[in-house]
């Protein structure tokens, strides 16, 4: 059965709630530094992060930008050679030959240098098609170097960002995370992307973890369906919780 929520729009009352919170965020964070990397070095990062830390990432790319001294030399390198340099990374034997590919179908489209800059003057929607049409490249790393790198609205949905917007209601429950790309840029304003994403990635990783989130301190508890609930069930006694029919699990089964 086809998800419900795939073919419907964010109302107007989750976007104003979207603003306000990015609104709470900014005064609560300040605005994210703004730094770049040049596109391709971006597509590359962002192939070497997939399914691993930023601490492993950016020592994979510094080795890899240390032993190579151009793209065309990764792209031309030997494979094994290639994923030796960024085993760190994790997947090395996955995400060596998707990079190689990657920069030779970019050298291809180009007539020789591997570039990105010709996506510049592209509609958002037409360069994020081309780059997802590369290997290893999904929405999150299409998204992230559209806006990052050429300066154009899109949101990037990480693990954090997943996580924060469903737990904060922006997103419907069950929205898989390639679906949440495109309501979130919905759901705020274009020129919110590069603030929000960021801030909401340093709410993840702060306040709104996967385990023990801290909502008590959270900067936008008031905003939160879920840290709301979370908070009510602390400061409700257990016997009332009882009566209430929400007694833990262990008293219910009469252990």
């Amino acid at each position: 059965m086809p998800d419900a929520v795939s073919t419907s729009t964010p109302d107007p009352d989750l976007r104003r709630r979207a603003l306000q919170i990015h609104q709470a965020l900014l005064r609560a964070f300040g605005p994210p530094e703004r730094s770049h990397l040049p596109p391709v070095d971006e597509l590359v990062c962002t192939i070497l992060s997939q399914n691993t830390n930023d601490n492993n990432r950016d020592r994979a790319f510094e080795a890899l930008k240390a032993r190579f001294p151009s793209w065309e030399a990764v792209r031309d390198a030997d494979t094994q050679e290639l994923a030796r340099v960024v085993r760190v990374a994790g997947l090395a034997n996955q995400k060596a030959p998707r990079m190689q590919e990657a920069l030779r179908r970019i050298s291809e489209f180009t007539g020789g240098p591997i570039t990105l800059d010709f996506l510049r003057p592209w509609p958002t929607e037409k360069a994020r098609e081309w780059l997802m049409r590369l290997p290893g490249v999904g929405p999150k790393t299409a998204a992230i170097v559209l806006l990052f790198s050429l300066g154009k609205p899109a949101f990037p949905v990480d693990t954090h960002v997943y996580r924060v917007t469903g737990r904060l209601g922006l997103r419907p429950p069950r929205m898989s995370v390639e679906k949440a790309h495109a309501w979130l840029e919905q759901v705020f304003p274009p020129e919110t992307y590069y603030d929000a994403h960021l801030n909401l990635i340093r709410l993840g990783r702060t306040y709104c973890r996967p385990r023990n989130p801290r909502c008590q301190e959270c900067p936008v508890r008031h905003l939160c369906p879920e840290g709301q609930k979370r908070l009510a069930d602390r400061s409700t006694p257990a016997r009332e919780r009882e009566t209430l029919g929400d007694a833990p699990k262990e008293a219910s089964e009469g252990v």
